[in-house]
């Protein structure tokens, strides 16, 4: 019996286990890539994204509403043959993305949302997305804000909001799905170019390619705990 037991414990001391990490978005720009990381607890919005990327939906899609200290828009697939001078922002894929709020996920400079027009349940566009630049806020405005809201903020998202920025105004109304974790320097570039009345860039800002980046396995020493 001793035997086995030193046994037991020598594998569960050198055995190993795999995670998967976050799934990732990169889109190519003119100006270099935007690297997104996609929450795991908005599934539907992370599995209609990745799905959409690798239909190549996005590929020669613009940038057509981009605002300084707020956010940057795009993926109308209306807008790959656009005009200079058409309106863009009516693009769809037909559905909608059932609306995923979670208080964790606020819109935070870099936060990754999903565009929707004004239908009651708030869901999300099947293809319309953007990136939060923003800008900081107080106290003051984080505490008017809540009061519209179910939800409070915690001292550690007040203190992002104060330090880095965002649009809370928009928390619980849209879906935040993600992050940037590469690139915000060119989401800046592209929020700043000169724009026409109606927040469209006046040159062209396209994503040359969007493409998914695969998880990969972990790997990890399991350490054992328990007393055989």
């Amino acid at each position: 019996m001793k035997k086995l037991t030193l046994s037991l414990l020598t594998l569960a001391l050198s055995s190993t286990f795999s995670f998967a990490q976050r799934s990732k978005i990169a889109i190519t720009t003119e100006y270099g890539k935007i690297v997104m990381e996609l929450y795991d607890e908005t599934p539907k919005h992370r599995d209609n994204m990745v799905k959409l990327t690798k239909e190549h939906f996005f590929d020669s899609t613009l940038f057509h509403r981009c605002i300084p200290g707020f956010v940057i828009q795009g993926g109308d697939p209306n807008s790959k043959n656009a005009a200079p001078d058409a309106m863009l922002g009516n693009g769809e894929t037909g559905y909608r993305v059932d609306a995923e709020f979670n208080d964790s996920a606020i819109h935070k400079y870099g936060a990754l949302g999903m565009a929707r027009d004004n239908n009651p349940a708030k869901a999300s566009s099947g293809c319309q997305f953007y990136i939060v630049t923003g800008k900081k806020v107080t106290d003051e405005t984080l505490s008017f804000i809540e009061q519209n809201r179910s939800a409070k903020y915690s001292a550690s998202q007040r203190e992002v909001y104060k330090t880095k920025g965002g649009t809370p105004n928009l928390d619980g109304g849209y879906t935040v799905f993600g992050e940037v974790i590469e690139g915000m320097d060119i989401v800046e570039k592209i929020a700043n170019e000169p724009r026409n009345q109606m927040d469209r860039p006046n040159k062209d800002i396209r994503m040359l390619k969007v493409e998914v980046i695969e998880p990969k396995a972990v790997k990890k020493k399991k350490k054992f705990l328990g007393i055989f």
